[in-house]
């Protein structure tokens, strides 16, 4: 799998998580602070790391910041992704099963390294739910999407 990886400070948890994911056979691609010359901002490296996933050039992306909310508000605003900030195993699991999250948001302040391990094994090992409430919800989040793209509101998604 190829999954894309943006953070927007060179740190320990960091470079652990882009040898992680390479221990565990996926083909990573880094944005940010992780590849020299890169924006390290949070904003553009975690936007760089979404459109990756939106555009089909990687499989899903995982975006860090200090606390890990920029990097997901940032990954949240490109059409197509659903990034989910977890801080543990039970709500990467959730993410991927429920939300068919295709971005993982780690906050580089709270990820330890057994707790980086156990939130990929749980975030890999998910697979989205096919429950048809699930499965309507993640469209719902798509239509949200759409309409953000396009400039128009369908009853009840525009604030009132």
């Amino acid at each position: 799998m190829r999954i894309s990886v943006s953070s927007d400070m060179d740190e320990p948890v960091a470079r652990l998580l882009v040898g992680e994911l390479r221990g565990r056979g996926h083909e990573v691609v880094t944005h940010g602070a992780l590849r020299p010359g890169d924006d390290p901002q949070w904003a553009a490296c975690s936007a760089a790391a979404a459109r990756d996933v939106a555009e089909g050039a990687a499989d899903q992306a995982v975006v860090c910041c200090w606390t890990g909310t920029g990097a997901s508000i940032a990954a949240n605003k490109v059409p197509g992704v659903r990034a989910a900030l977890c801080t543990d195993a039970y709500t990467a699991d959730g993410a991927r099963r429920w939300n068919d999250a295709n971005v993982l948001a780690l906050s580089l302040r709270l990820t330890s390294e057994p707790l980086l391990r156990e939130i990929l094994d749980a975030w890999f090992a998910a697979a989205p739910s096919e429950d048809p409430e699930d499965r309507e919800n993640v469209s719902r989040v798509a239509g949200l999407d759409d309409n953000r793209a396009g400039g128009q509101a369908t009853p009840g998604t525009d604030g009132r």
